[in-house]
């Protein structure tokens, strides 16, 4: 194994061993363990063009807030976070351009499906209107953070998961039942090399789909095989994943209410 395969994540190695020590807090400790899957660092992002034009505006006694901020956001694709400022003849004046920016920033930070970061969108702002009295570095910020609410929820927004490589190594006789355990958790076999009896097989496979592989590849093989896996892209869920992990960000949400 060369030094490059040495550096990648061993998974089956740490669920092994967590495995032992759950066994024996629960034998040598009495202990309750409660025992779940990691979770997964989804991301969220836009698969379209949509325009936004929204007003801040609050009332309170003395000076209130205003803003208005228009224009458009669009999938970038590369990059997690574009600004562009596209404000001619002053209707946004100089100062609250940044406040703009870190409203737009803020917002990046969850998004509205499954409470994940957000990645990849530019932001374009291309139109606005101030108060002499009333605008100011929050109301702008404000006014950025709803104009990204409006435009996210019409640029059909979806889930992204990330998706490791996979690297199998074992005999060739399990080779067959290997590549099944692979399709079985959504992965696609990207290539196969065989050297006299022994066979690697490399996959990309959805992280969510891999916990616990460890102790399926030992059924499997007679304990003959191994894997690695790292970090490879992030790629769209499939509706019906997508589906379940929105269901389930809703219940956590009530949950908290």
């Amino acid at each position: 194994m060369d030094h490059e395969t040495n550096e990648t994540i061993i998974s089956g190695m740490g669920e092994l061993h967590l495995e032992v020590y759950i066994e024996r807090m629960k034998r040598e400790y009495s202990a309750e363990v409660e025992v779940g899957q990691p979770q997964v660092a989804y991301r969220e992002t836009i698969t379209q063009m949509a325009e936004f034009n929204y007003i801040h505006k609050k009332q309170t006694g003395g000076s209130g807030q205003f803003g208005r901020v228009g224009g458009f956001m669009e999938p970038l694709e590369e990059g997690e976070y574009e600004f562009v400022d596209k404000i001619v003849g002053g209707s946004i004046p100089r100062e609250f351009i940044t406040s703009c920016d870190k409203g737009f920033k803020k917002s990046m930070a969850k998004g509205s499906l499954a409470g994940a970061a957000l990645t990849g969108i530019r932001v374009v702002i291309n139109d606005g209107a101030s108060h002499s009295v009333d605008s100011s570095d929050v109301a702008f910020q404000l006014a950025a953070i709803g104009a990204f609410k409006e435009g996210y929820q019409k640029a059909k927004p979806v889930i992204m998961e990330p998706i490791m490589k996979v690297a199998v190594e074992g005999p060739s006789e399990f080779q067959g039942s290997v590549m099944g355990s692979l399709n079985q958790r959504r992965g696609i076999i990207i290539g196969t090399v065989e050297e006299e009896n022994y066979t690697s097989i490399e996959a990309e496979v959805p992280l969510s789909e891999m916990f616990g592989y460890s102790t399926v590849l030992r059924s499997l093989t007679q304990g003959k095989a191994e894997f690695t896996m790292e970090f490879a892209t992030y790629k769209q869920v499939p509706k019906s994943v997508s589906e379940e992990i929105i269901k389930a960000f809703q219940a956590e949400k009530e949950k908290g209410n």
